[in-house]
């Protein structure tokens, strides 16, 4: 069976709906960065930037034939010839994958139904209406099923479920609210999707939606389930934790989670993973200055001590002649760690509680999102911003190859370009961090890929 990919990203999606079973026809994605990752995974090895430059000055058609189009999706939507002559040389379609950028709809941003990213879900059912799949499979956060109440207008996700329950051909449409963490990947990502299939295939098989939206806790409840709901694989409080996926880049001891995605069966193609972490790809340890590192090493701390991180944020509005109260406070938060105080990695802090509060205050900060992870925990859900989360026992942010883990990408993934970004840069360039925070994880879409494949079958 065939498949598209729209907004593709670097390609968590396409891995995951690949080693389902599925073949790749074409995939389309505006940013270079992103789409040089997966080029060089899913197409040919980049040996150098010549080769990917060279590539970037190919015709639209050029490319296509390629299975990668490097642009807009509105860039092809444009020509309609093109799309025509890749119908009539691919006959049926059978699925339609992809994640158009989430920004517009982010309960992290501001939600403006004017945001030009609101408009790039409809270039998308532009692509349905010509290609008329059998199933159409599309991903998003969770707050694009929000209604935009302060404008008036119903949730981009309820607009879109509805236009594809009255399009021509008609869809079946169930909403699904999804964790990754019940499908095999050790992070807590919640993430909302339209798995949609054709009504006369539907209508052949019985298949049927459910009025409202499916998550994958309801399973774990018993409660009502459709034939288009994805069954979680993983038992009720046995999720995979930061431990299992990136104990052996700490000490060496190989977990079972790295063996399932590298085998066979795990993913496209195997690359037996290598014990030294000095050649694991993408496993540059990011570098810090000593006060960052040593915030870094009270973070840890303060996790294990059960003591939240925002006292940092309390110590940056603390000054001498109007805060007392909030010295106290800070103190009371503080008195009763353990002491002396030493991070993970046996670095002394302080002796008593006065040295660490001394020790707060001078590093006080007023970033907000910045926390250790614990290791017996599923990882929270992987972001593009390197520095929110810190390594459990080493006092730095997560490599690319440790969020790719948490992602539930195989480590022969080799993700390309530039690693990370800053500054105004961040909103429009897409370097590694960035394309392993948007990705889908491989090991869901796969289990959501072998779903679809089984509802398809004949």
């Amino acid at each position: 069976m065939n498949y598209i990919d729209l907004f593709a990203g670097c390609g968590g999606l396409s891995l995951g709906i690949e080693s389902a079973g599925f073949d790749l026809l074409f995939a389309v994605e505006k940013s270079p960065m992103a789409a040089e990752t997966f080029y060089h995974n899913f197409i040919k090895n980049i040996n150098n930037d010549k080769e990917w430059n060279e590539y970037l000055r190919k015709s639209d058609e050029e490319k296509l034939n390629s299975k990668l189009f490097v642009g807009e999706t509105l860039s092809l939507l444009e020509k309609p010839e093109l799309l025509e002559k890749i119908k009539s040389k691919i006959g049926e379609l059978d699925l339609i994958v992809g994640g158009p950028p989430c920004q517009g709809f982010s309960l992290a941003g501001k939600r403006n139904p004017k945001d030009h990213r609101n408009i790039l879900p409809w270039q998308y059912l532009e692509y349905v209406d010509i290609f008329k799949p059998k199933a159409v499979l599309m991903e998003n956060v969770l707050g694009m099923r929000q209604n935009f109440n302060k404008h008036n207008e119903k949730s981009p996700f309820k607009q879109i479920k509805h236009y594809l329950e009255e399009s021509e051909p008609k869809y079946i449409v169930q909403e699904l609210q999804l964790n990754a963490m019940h499908y095999g990947v050790a992070q807590h990502r919640p993430r909302i999707m339209l798995l949609a299939i054709r009504e006369d295939i539907a209508n052949n098989k019985n298949l049927f939606a459910l009025e409202d939206i499916w998550k994958s806790d309801d399973f774990y409840d018993n409660k009502e389930i459709s034939p288009l709901c994805p069954i979680p694989t993983v038992e009720k409080g046995k999720y995979l934790t930061v431990k299992d996926a990136i104990n052996d880049l700490i000490d060496g001891s190989k977990s079972n989670y790295v063996d399932e995605l590298n085998n066979k069966s795990g993913f496209r193609e195997v690359i037996k993973t290598q014990s030294n972490k000095n050649i694991f790809l993408n496993q540059n340890e990011r570098k810090h200055s000593e006060k960052v590192t040593l915030r870094f090493r009270i973070y840890q701390y303060l996790s294990k001590n059960n003591v939240s991180p925002k006292i940092f944020n309390l110590s940056s509005e603390y000054n001498e002649t109007n805060n007392q109260i909030l010295l106290k406070e800070i103190e009371t938060l503080l008195v009763n760690c353990e002491y002396p105080a030493k991070s993970p990695d046996s670095y002394l802090l302080a002796n008593n509680v006065d040295s660490l509060l001394e020790l707060i205050l001078e590093l006080g900060t007023k970033k907000h999102s910045q926390r250790p992870l614990k290791l017996n925990a599923p990882s929270p859900t992987v972001v593009s911003i390197p520095d929110d989360v810190i390594h459990p026992i080493y006092p730095r942010a997560m490599t690319v190859r440790e969020q790719a883990r948490f992602q539930s990408f195989p480590d022969y993934f080799e993700f390309r370009s530039k690693e990370t970004t800053g500054g105004e840069k961040r909103k429009i360039e897409v370097p590694q961090y960035t394309q392993v925070g948007n990705a889908v994880p491989p090991l869901m879409a796969k289990v959501i890929g072998r779903h679809i494949l089984n509802l398809l079958k004949e």
